[in-house]
Formats: C-alpha cells, structure tokens, sequence
C-alpha cells in the first residue's frame, strides 16, 4: 500500500515536479547495494568469482573443511603427514574405514566453489573477453583433475547442461576434455598475451598471462606424464605439446603456482590449534636416511625426543591400553609438527622443481625436448634447495651411499618397521630405467611437499616411493594393505541424488565402487 500510494501521488503532481518520479522502479532499492552497471565497470561481475575458485582448490577456510576435503585422506595416503589421534575409535579413513560423510567435501568444494564459478564466468567471457575466459579454464582443470585423481569418472564436460544433468565422463574422456582445454587457455591467452584485464583478480601471477601459460604448460606436461602408461601415444603427443609451447614452462621458483590467499593456511590451525596432524613415519624414514637438509623447513624436532625427527605410522588404530582416542594421541602429539614456512597464506600447487622432474621422466620415456634426464633430475633437487633455502645441494646430489632409514616409533615398538628401498640419491647412469624412475619420483615426492594430492596420485601411479602401510586396515578385504588404497567411492550426495549417473560412472570405473579399484591411468602394470 505504501508504494501504491507513493506512485498516485507521482500521478498527481506529475505536471508541476517533472522528472521527480522518474526513478521509481529504485524506490525499494538499497542505497548501499552495487548495482549491475556499476559491477562491469571494473568487470567485477566477473573478477568477484574468481576469489572462491582460487581459495577451493582445496579449501581454505574453515580448516575443518580442508581436513575432510584433502587433509585425512591425500595428505595421509601420501606418506606425509598422519593424524596423532586414533578418530572414530581408531575406524576412519586413515585404517580404511572410509567415512562417506568425510569424503563428501572431496567432491561438493569444488563443484559448490569451483565449477559453478567458472560456469559463470564462462558464459560471461567465453566471447568478449576471451582471456579472462582462459585463466578460467586453467583454473577448472587444476581443479578438476584432482577430482578424478581421487574418484575416476567425474561430471565435467556436461556440467551446466540441463539436457545432460548428472551425466558423468570416463575418466580417459575427462582427461582428453582437459587437455582441450588447456589448449584453448593458450590459445586465448597467446593472442592477446600483453594485457593486464586480470591483474586485479589474480591471486598467483599477478595478472602476467605470460606466467599462466608456462603454468598452463607445465600442467599439461604433469598430466600427460599422468597418463604415459595407460595411454602412451596421447601422453607423448601432449607432452610434447608442452614442451614444444614458445613461452615454456616453469624454471625457476618464481615461476611457481601458488595461491597467495589473505586468509590463513588451513594446515595452520590443524597442526597448531588442534593438534591433529604430524610428521608420517614414511617422511622420517626417508629424509633422515637420506641426511635431507630440507627437512627443518618441513618439520619441527619433537618436543618430546629432543634433537630429533620423529613420525607416526600411518593408519593407527585404537591402540591396545588405551581407554580413549585422547589419552592415545596425548603421546603421539609430541612428535614432529609442521614448520611454520609451510603454514604460510601461499598455497603451493605446483613447483618448477616438480616440472623438473616430469621432464626428468619424459626424457626417460624418449619424448622431443625433454632434455637430458640426469640433468633435470639434478636440477630438480637444486631448485627443490632453493626453493626451501636449503644448504648442500652439491653434496646431497653426489650421495651414492645414504638410504631411508628403517623406522623405530619409540611409543609402540610393535609398529617398527624396516626401510623399504634401499636407492640412493646419486644417479647412475648405468641403472635400469626402473631405478631412476623411483630416483626421480622419490626426490619429486620430497620436493612437493605438503602437496599430498599429487604426491598420492604418483605414488598409485608409479608405486614410488615406497610409503609404509598402514598399521589397522579396517577396508573387510576391500582394499589390499600392501597395495594400498587407490580412490575414494562415490559420496553419498551423489548417490542420493544422482542414482543413475553413479551407477553408469560405476560401469565406467571397471570395478566395483570401493577404495581398493584402480582409476583408469592407474594401470597396476610395469612402469616400462
């Protein structure tokens, strides 16, 4: 009624005030709202979408969301870290018992946080502003594809689709819709390489599209050595497609993708406010034996074991004289936390130092301009150095005697278990090509780190390094301890609202949806 009589009274005096009612239709407008014009001014109609894109590729805040997201599972799985208390009695994802309502964030950040945006930002740029269009892209497939690392089969190219809701791609049909991608990325970017429309929205380089290229390279070579046993002559046909791109890959530590966010690193408060991660014992074993030098910059002595590194196994259950998970992880908590330079607001996503390696691999595999394979393993583990303003590079290169250490957990001696490779740092170029591929992968391990994602995914790939199992593998046979766990299932959001794309993506997957069935480029076959 209020307004009814605001517009009789325009009506009325009409003749004598002119114009005064011309804006009525912002009669019940907020002052304080930003009206759409005023949004594409500064394009932030679409730059405003781009902040939870880059802060979801794992999640940021809250830390809880990333410790279901990525941090007790990939983190974990990886041989990096392990959580001290023994959760749901010990019955949880790390001893296999996998908790599907955990296992949900897996799936709905990205696609609640990441793929929606990009799909708005898409159908807002993909024809007038084709660059910002690119990074978009970039951005969906180092999403995405950690994503079907850890399920197989994923909604990607039928995402937004009304026609085709739900519908899921086989994960080799996920990867070749990737790699289109990317090749649309450059292309756009290439052409109009100089202009700095994303400066204000870019949370890695700063709006240098001559950076996301060589980032948007390098993740093309990481995936196309992703698929290099499943599927040799698209892995090599991409792969050198990488490396072959005028503007290259990631050289030097600058080069590196990071997410330079204002919000705090989530491993922040789950190391530090609640206590609920630690070093992994694979981590202990294999830096201490190899005298690492990096590892001060990754962890912390313990508190309670002075002078030295100590881990815990993976997959502890409930112990025996333990009444609760609280008194048991009381005398874990003293073991080696994270160091602060890892907690930092910079998420790392990818290194110059892991590009290094993945041409130390290529050049195994016989691909054009990979390089020399000793020399990029090498330099690997010099920019791996520098990066972490580790001292002794020189040296640490030449060592043809130091191995992992076999582990002692000084708590639990039963959990003792000794080291399970015996290779050493110095290349030799006398080694079958399957001894310098564990070289490289371990060192790339080492050097990735906290990245626990891609960590896992080539360990599953290559089953290097050699990372303990677990000590209670709770899966009922699901999954073997000595293989170690290869997905995630499908979540039950997904399968209370998507029956039948579960059931097709589970036709897609070859086996039966459980942690124990490999995902498509994860083949169980010889890595030569």
């Amino acid at each position: 009624m209020k307004n009814i009589s605001k517009l009789l009274a325009c009506f009325f005096v009409l003749g004598i005030v002119g114009n005064s009612c011309s804006d009525l239709e912002d009669i019940n407008d907020n002052p304080r709202d930003i009206t759409q014009e005023q949004l594409e001014v500064d394009f932030q109609q679409v730059g405003s979408k781009y902040k939870p894109i880059f802060e979801s590729i794992y999640q940021y805040t809250p830390a809880w969301s990333y410790q279901l997201q990525q941090n007790l599972n990939a983190d974990v799985y990886s041989g990096y870290m392990t959580n001290p208390r023994p959760f749901v009695a010990g019955a949880n994802n790390t001893t296999y018992n996998l908790v599907s309502g955990w296992n949900d964030f897996i799936w709905s950040v990205p696609y609640n946080n990441v793929m929606n945006n990009v799909k708005t930002i898409s159908d807002l740029t993909e024809n007038d502003f084709p660059t910002l269009y690119a990074t978009a892209l970039i951005l969906k497939v180092e999403a995405m594809h950690r994503v079907s690392d850890v399920f197989g089969p994923i909604i990607y190219t039928s995402f937004g689709d009304l026609e085709n809701v739900g519908e899921y791609d086989s994960q080799q049909e996920a990867y070749d819709a990737f790699f289109t991608d990317l090749d649309i990325a450059v292309e756009n970017l290439m052409a109009d390489i100089d202009s700095e429309r994303f400066t204000a929205f870019d949370l890695s380089y700063g709006g240098n599209y001559r950076q996301w290229v060589k980032a948007a390279n390098s993740l093309r070579l990481r995936l196309a050595i992703r698929i290099s046993k499943v599927d040799p002559v698209k892995a090599k046909l991409e792969g050198e497609k990488a490396l072959a791109q005028p503007l290259g890959l990631m050289v030097t530590n600058d080069d590196s993708f990071f997410v330079n966010s204002s919000l705090s690193h989530p491993l922040a408060t789950i190391d530090n406010s609640w206590g609920d991660i630690r070093m992994n014992a694979s981590m202990e074993s294999i830096l201490t034996g190899y005298n690492d030098a990096r590892i001060s910059s990754y962890f912390d002595e313990s508190i309670d074991y002075a002078g030295e590194h100590k881990g815990i196994r993976n997959g502890l259950p409930l112990l025996p004289g333990y009444e609760d998970e609280l008194a048991q992880k009381a005398d874990y908590i003293g073991f080696s936390t994270l160091n602060e330079s890892v907690k930092t607001p910079s998420v790392q996503l990818m290194t110059a130092a892991e590009v290094y390696f993945l041409k130390a691999e290529a050049a195994l595999r016989g691909w054009t301009g990979a390089g020399d394979a000793q020399s990029n393993y090498e330099q690997g583990i010099i920019t791996s150095f520098d990066q972490r303003g580790a001292s002794g590079a020189a040296t640490y290169i030449a060592d043809n005697t130091s191995t992992p250490a076999d582990y002692v957990d000084p708590v639990t001696p039963s959990n003792n278990i000794a080291a399970l490779s015996n290779v050493t740092v110095a290349w030799n170029a006398g080694d079958t090509n399957e001894v310098k591929l564990e070289k490289i992968i371990t060192q790339k391990w080492i050097a990735m780190f906290p990245e626990g994602q891609e960590a896992w995914s080539e360990f599953r790939r290559t089953g290097y390094p050699r990372i303990f199992p677990v000590v209670s593998n709770q899966s009922a046979g699901a999954i073997d301890t000595d293989i170690q766990i290869r997905r995630i299932p499908f979540v039950d959001s997904e399968l209370s609202t998507n029956a039948t794309g579960v059931a097709n993506a589970v036709s897609l997957l070859g086996g039966p949806d459980n942690g124990g069935t490999r995902v498509w480029w994860d083949t169980g076959g010889p890595n030569f």
